[in-house]
């Protein structure tokens, strides 16, 4: 039995629909069909990556080329605001924003959304015919008519409806709330007018609205379900109703997040006026109370008049701990890589597994000191920036890929990392530099299996980390999206293979395993603003006065 929904190239199914009820652990798969015939497949639960001006931080087109794990990439059309028109507007010929940015058509799905889902500063009001963006020239104010014209000029696969989703301080009124389920309602419908040529006609995902008040979260799931009659009918022909045009349902966690904030925490009367913002300098923005137990019941009341035959996509989990925990209470498919791909700006090399392996059962971190969490638990990943890797010459996830990485070739897939950084392979042709046909012979024979280098070592990132190399990140960013992309197929297998009961034994396995409050990171980041921080004005003084600390009382003193 499937469930399966059919609109412009994207076909989603469900391999075990729920029947009975809305909400429980899925698998699936949304394929992507070109007009040429040519189908991508993210088996779901699955991740997207997240980018910055339409490039994936810290990776070249070579490296998220070579990288398998990237197969989708959200795209903030906001950050190409500060021209007028935006520059990929002007890209000419078919797929003009893969050509633009780099990416396959072949290889790589493409979603764009006017904002970035995890910029949480606070802006302008939104009015009733326009959203604010932020660009680097500052506010933009985008029309419904002017998205749909830039989504139809850089033809992405598939689109975000705009929404009025508010970032100014809360907590908002009834009133808000019914303004901002009107226009999210009415913009929506301006992107599913009926275009010229249906087959360019895009994807289009829905966030859904109603901010953190359960009724009004209902209030806007049941408006996408009714039956349009009269004008409003024609405006989205062929559709009845504007759930029929949505492929998909989008969860911007920021915003509810400071939503939840504001309601716990009493703000000093000198702040009242300052909006709720995230430092955008760090990498990783400090982590709050998780508020996931609120969230919840949150997105379950969006879902709960809505088919369970589309895509449902979460922007901004912030640990596997919470990623299965939405996964077992809302059946979520998607979720975005941000968390694990700004970790690796901070030296993070993520070393987690699901299901947990009998290798790390039961085990803390192999490191000692600082490395081991207070609660005894195993980190999920590695601060790079610390002395114990100095001469730790183990591969950045050695400890829960415990295959031999001697014999890449002939070992299952979960059993080693494959990520460019553990796993080097060895190109099967040369780059030709000049006309000689010589130059251009093959290496290793296409039907020949891949060979590979030794992998980057721990101690080897951890030297170009303290020496400001820009190559660490990029290491450790392929590592990250490797090692969370393993982690879904290990979600898949367990719940395809042993079912929901053994799915929610082997979390609680994972929880009692892997450190969730994520103390790792805490300390990572203060190492990676102290090394930052070398890099800037008066580095040599810094250093001079660090050194002569470090040697008092030394004979260098004296």
């Amino acid at each position: 039995m499937s469930n399966t929904v059919n609109v412009a190239g994207l076909s989603f199914t469900l391999a075990n629909p729920t029947t009975t009820r809305k909400f429980g652990p899925r698998i699936g798969s949304a394929v992507f069909r070109r007009p040429n015939g040519a189908e991508l497949t993210i088996e779901t639960p699955g991740m997207l990556a997240s980018s910055s001006r339409g490039v994936i931080p810290h990776l070249s087109r070579d490296h998220h080329n070579l990288t398998k794990a990237i197969r989708w990439v959200h795209i903030p059309f906001e950050t190409f605001l500060e021209h007028s028109p935006p520059v990929p507007t002007l890209q000419a010929g078919k797929n003009p924003l893969h050509t633009f940015l780099g990416f396959l058509p072949s290889q790589h799905i493409l979603s764009m959304s006017i904002r970035d889902p995890h910029d949480g500063k606070g802006m302008p009001s939104n009015g009733n015919a326009h959203v604010c963006a932020s660009s680097l020239r500052g506010v933009r104010k985008i029309s419904p008519s002017t998205w749909r014209s830039h989504v139809g000029a850089c033809q992405p696969d598939i689109a975000i409806a705009l929404s009025d989703t508010p970032f100014t301080d809360p907590p908002y009124s009834q009133k808000r709330l019914t303004k901002s389920i009107e226009r999210s309602v009415q913009w929506l419908a301006d992107i599913l007018q009926p275009v010229e040529e249906p087959a360019l006609r895009p994807n289009i995902f829905v966030h859904m609205s109603g901010a953190t008040s359960i009724p009004a979260r209902r209030a806007f799931s049941e408006s996408l379900t009714e039956i349009l009659h009269g004008r409003e009918a024609d405006s989205v022909k062929p559709f009845r109703c504007l759930d029929e045009g949505v492929s998909g349902y989008t969860f911007n966690l920021v915003p509810l997040r400071l939503s939840l904030d504001a309601s716990i925490r009493p703000v000093p009367e000198d702040q009242h006026d300052i909006p709720p913002t995230i430092d955008s300098r760090d990498p990783l923005p400090t982590r709050n109370t998780r508020h996931a137990d609120q969230i919840i019941p949150l997105l379950q009341a969006s879902l709960i008049s809505l088919p369970t035959s589309k895509t449902r996509l979460i922007n901004s989990a912030r640990s596997p701990h919470e990623i299965l925990l939405f996964i077992q209470n809302i059946g979520v498919d998607l979720f975005d890589a941000h968390w694990a791909q700004r970790a690796a700006d901070i030296g993070i090399a993520l070393d987690f597994r699901f299901p947990v392996t009998e290798h790390a059962r039961g085990k803390a971190s192999t490191k000692l000191g600082k490395e081991i969490p207070t609660n005894g638990k195993r980190n999920i990943g590695h601060n790079l920036y610390h002395n114990d890797y100095t001469l730790d010459f183990t591969s950045l996830g050695g400890d829960s890929f415990v295959g031999s990485y001697d014999d890449r070739a002939n070992m299952a897939t979960q059993d080693i990392c494959l990520c460019a950084a553990c796993s080097p392979a060895i190109p099967r042709t040369r780059i030709a530099h000049g006309n000689d046909p010589n130059e251009a012979s093959s290496i290793i024979p296409e039907e020949a299996p891949p060979r590979y280098r030794p992998p980057y070592t721990r101690a080897y990132v951890h030297h170009l980390l303290h020496t400001h190399e820009m190559t660490a990140h990029s290491l450790l960013v392929m590592h990250n999206i490797s090692v969370l992309d393993a982690f879904f197929a290990g979600v898949r297998r367990v719940v395809a293979e042993k079912g929901e009961q053994e799915f929610i034994e082997e979390v609680k396995v994972f929880e009692s395993t892997y450190d969730g409050n994520l103390a790792v990171f805490d300390e990572a980041r203060v190492m990676w603003r102290n090394v930052e921080m070398a890099r800037g004005k008066g580095r040599l003084a810094r250093e001079k006065a660090k050194q002569e600390e470090s040697t008092l009382g030394t004979a260098v003193e004296l």
